[in-house]
């Protein structure tokens, strides 16, 4: 499926049904009273989070959504049926702004969450609704109101607890792939990810938790190079940022990726940099890898030293176990 994480769409609600002029005219009944019924409520555009899309892709197809408008009144006190609210079922995690002004409207974060995009118009009063004991006959009604418009920018930013960063074939890609029921595409070549990968993990009997693998960041990531921040924002609702390098470098190469690395993330998002917990030297089946995780451990690289280190080989799964364990103990205590 298409990773599709941006949409424009505009939306206008249902115009509301026109109040009924209308007198008694029955037999028997010389001087009948007004009797006309009131319009209906325009239909309402409703947002609703599902978890059964993971993608805004639908959006990429239709762009335009309008709710029917309410019945006009009728005779003998007959209100006009409101309009059905059309509702649009969205991602959890997507954000919804105004696509002129770009403010914040609703954060559709999980299911079942809702937002009135567009409110319906208001039906307008039939002549019964006017009578009074000084003016017994009105010959007038209220039309309905117009319903509301208005074109709407949808941002999804995926919903995990956990993301990994790293340069393209740092080894985010198998690292998913080994500690979730995530099958991303691997390959030896930069940039095999190009959208972001979800996986569920499951370790020890803890709660299962989300991680995201983030596609490859590079130097001016955050000022759109490269894949630039179209994928930095769905780091944003993770309580964990896990940095990964490819240890089999030269020392000081693995170093300046874990500096990039933060200070790309920084760049993007201040918040974000302080969410940073581990780095990991990946590739540590490789001699030249352990002796880079060790020093580097001693002297600290983009912001991580001591036991936040992690040497780990995503290919035969040495260290992957403690850096499960370490990642628990973090989300145990943003959970306290």
């Amino acid at each position: 499926m298409q990773f599709i994480d941006e949409a424009t769409i505009y939306v206008r609600s249902g115009d509301g049904g026109r109040g009924c002029v209308s007198f008694r005219r029955e037999k028997y009944v010389p001087r009948g009273g007004p009797d006309g019924g009131n319009g209906g409520r325009g239909g309402h555009v409703i947002l609703r989070a599902s978890k059964n899309l993971s993608t805004l892709l639908d959006f990429k197809y239709r762009t335009i959504y309008k709710a029917p408008r309410g019945q006009h009144g009728r005779g003998k006190n007959q209100d006009g049926r409101k309009g059905e609210d059309l509702v649009i079922l969205v991602p959890e995690g997507t954000l919804v702004r105004d696509a002129e002004t770009g403010e914040i409207l609703a954060d559709l974060v999980k299911e079942g969450d809702e937002f009135i995009a567009a409110r319906g118009g208001r039906g307008g009063r039939g002549n019964a609704a006017f009578a009074t004991p000084t003016n017994q006959a009105p010959d007038f009604a209220e039309p309905g109101e117009p319903g509301e418009e208005r074109t709407l920018k949808l941002e999804l930013r995926l919903i995990a607890h956990v993301g990994i960063v790293g340069k393209p074939n740092a080894g985010k890609s198998t690292l998913v792939s080994r500690i979730s029921r995530a099958r991303p595409k691997i390959a030896d070549y930069p940039f095999t990810t190009l959208a972001p990968v979800l996986g569920v993990v499951s370790h020890k009997g803890a709660p299962e938790f989300v991680i995201a693998e983030i596609p490859g960041i590079i130097e001016g990531a955050s000022e759109g190079v490269g894949l630039g921040t179209r994928f930095l924002k769905h780091l944003k609702r993770t309580k964990v940022v896990v940095m990964i390098v490819d240890g089999a470098q030269e020392t000081d190469k693995v170093r300046e990726d874990a500096e990039t690395l933060r200070r790309e993330v920084e760049s993007y998002d201040s918040d974000l940099a302080e969410r940073i917990s581990f780095l990991l030297v990946n590739k540590v089946d490789i001699p030249r890898a352990r002796e880079n995780a060790e020093i580097l451990s001693r002297s600290g690289a983009g912001g991580v030293s001591g036991d936040r280190v992690i040497p780990v080989s995503a290919v035969t799964g040495e260290g992957v176990d403690l850096f499960l364990d370490k990642i628990i103990e973090v989300l145990h205590d943003e959970r306290d």
